[in-house]
C-alpha cells in the first residue's frame, strides 16, 4: 500500500511528469521527490490526491522523527488526512467509478487476526496506516489504496471536508466508545483539533451540555464559536487542579458524566479523574505523555472507568453523513491553506508546528 522509494537527485529533472510526494528525509527536512506506486490490484483504486491535512502526529514525526514507539528510520512520505478523485479502478471494483470524489480511510488492517474478526480492526497488530513508519503516506499527486477504504462523497461535501473525516473520526469513535448521548454531560480537556472535533461529535450525538478546558484563550474562543456551552481557561500547574476542578463543576452546573482527555498529559488526566462524577467515565484520547502519575486508587474507589481510544473504526460513512446533513460543520477548523510545492510544504509544516492561530492546515493539490 503506497510503498515506494526515493530516487536519486540525478533523476529528479526527468521525473516531473511522474508521481511526486512530500518525503520526510530527516528531522525538520521535507523534500518533494518522485514516489513510485505499486501496481493497481483488482480491488484497488488509484486516487489523484486533492486535499491533505496536517495532523499533530505528522508534525511530531517532522520535528522528532518518532511518535511513541513508531520511529522513522528511513525517508517516508508524510500525510494521512486525505481525499481525492478516482483516477483508475481495479477490475473487481464495482462501487466506485472514475471521477468520483472520495475520502480515504488511511489504515489497512490484515482482516485475519482476532481483533479484525471481532470488528476491532483499529487494534490490528499488522495495521498498515498512511505515514506510520514504515508505511508511506498520502501527501502526493497519486496514491493506490483499497477501494473498500475509499468512501464516495456526496455532491454537497467538498474534498477538504472529505479529508476532515479522518480527524473527525477520532472524535466520533471516542463518543461511541464512551456512550455519549442525550443523557450525558461532557467535559473536553483540550481544544486543539481533536478536542474541537470531539466537542462537535459530542453535540452531534446529543450531549445536552459540553464544557471545554484549555490553557489557550484563543482556542477556547473557537470552542465557544463551535458550540461549547462553557469554557474554562486553566494553568499548566498541577497545584491548581483542585481549584480548577471546582470551577469546571460550577460551569457544568451538573455532574460530569464523561470526560474526554484530548491532551493526554498528567495534569489533564488528574483533572479529568477528579472532575468526573462517581460512576462516570474518563476517555483518554490524547497521547501527550507516555507515562504519568495519577490518583488511580481514589478514582477506582468512586468507580470512575478509564477508557482508551486508538484511532477509530467504522466511522467514515457516519462522518460523511453528519457533514452532509449539516449536523457537523468542519469548515471553520481549516484555518490555513497551501499548495503543493517545495516551498509550500515546508512553510505549511512550520505553520502547523508553531500552533498559535493554526488549527487545521490543509494542502490543496
Amino acid at each position: 500500500m503506497g510503498k515506494g522509494s526515493a530516487q536519486g537527485e540525478s533523476s529528479l529533472g526527468t521525473c516531473q511528469s511522474q508521481n511526486l510526494a512530500a518525503w520526510l528525509m530527516e528531522a525538520n527536512k521535507l523534500e518533494i521527490r518522485p514516489f513510485e506506486l505499486p501496481a493497481l490490484g483488482p480491488k484497488d483504486v488509484k486516487i489523484r490526491m486533492k486535499a491533505v491535512g496536517i495532523c499533530g502526529s505528522d508534525v511530531h514525526y517532522y520535528k522528532h522523527m518518532r511518535l511513541a514507539d513508531f520511529i522513522v528510520k528511513e525517508p517516508m512520505v508524510i500525510g494521512h488526512e486525505c481525499a481525492g478523485v478516482v483516477e483508475e479502478i481495479g477490475n473487481e471494483v464495482t462501487h466506485l467509478a472514475v471521477g468520483d470524489n472520495v475520502a480515504l480511510e488511511p489504515g489497512v488492517s490484515c482482516a485475519h487476526c482476532s481483533h479484525c474478526k471481532e470488528g476491532r480492526y483499529n487494534l490490528c497488530d499488522e495495521m498498515k496506516f498512511f505515514a506510520t513508519p514504515p508505511i508511506h503516506g498520502s501527501l502526493a499527486n497519486f496514491v493506490v489504496h483499497p477501494a473498500s477504504l475509499c468512501f464516495k462523497l456526496p455532491e454537497n461535501v467538498s474534498l477538504e471536508e472529505g479529508a476532515m473525516c479522518e480527524p473527525l473520526s477520532v472524535g466520533v469513535h471516542a463518543c461511541r466508545r464512551a456512550g455519549a448521548g442525550p443523557h450525558t454531560k461532557v467535559l473536553v480537556m483540550g481544544s486543539g483539533p481533536i478536542g474541537l472535533v470531539t466537542l462537535m461529535a459530542a453535540k452531534a450525538f446529543g450531549s445536552p451540555r459540553v464544557v471545554v478546558v484549555d490553557v489557550d484563550e484563543n482556542r477556547l474562543k473557537m470552542a465557544q464559536e463551535l458550540g461549547a456551552h462553557e469554557v474554562v481557561c486553566v494553568s499548566t500547574r498541577i497545584e491548581d487542579v483542585e481549584k480548577e476542578v471546582l470551577e469546571i463543576q460550577q460551569k457544568m452546573a451538573a455532574d460530569v458524566d464523561i470526560t474526554f482527555d484530548c491532551a493526554g498529559l498528567e495534569k489533564t488526566m488528574r483533572t479529568a479523574l477528579k472532575a468526573t462524577r462517581s460512576g462516570g467515565e474518563v476517555c483518554l484520547v490524547g497521547m501527550g505523555h507516555v507515562e504519568m502519575k495519577v490518583p488511580l486508587t481514589a478514582a477506582a474507589a468512586r468507580e470512575v472507568d478509564i477508557l482508551g481510544v486508538f484511532r477509530y473504526r467504522n466511522t467514515y460513512q457516519l462522518c460523511i453523513d453528519m457533514i452532509s446533513s449539516g449536523r457537523i460543520n468542519v469548515k471553520p477548523l481549516i484555518t490555513h491553506r497551501f499548495g503543493f510545492s517545495q516551498e509550500d510544504v515546508v512553510k505549511a509544516f512550520n505553520v502547523s508546528a508553531m500552533g498559535g492561530s493554526a488549527i487545521k492546515v490543509m494542502f490543496n493539490i
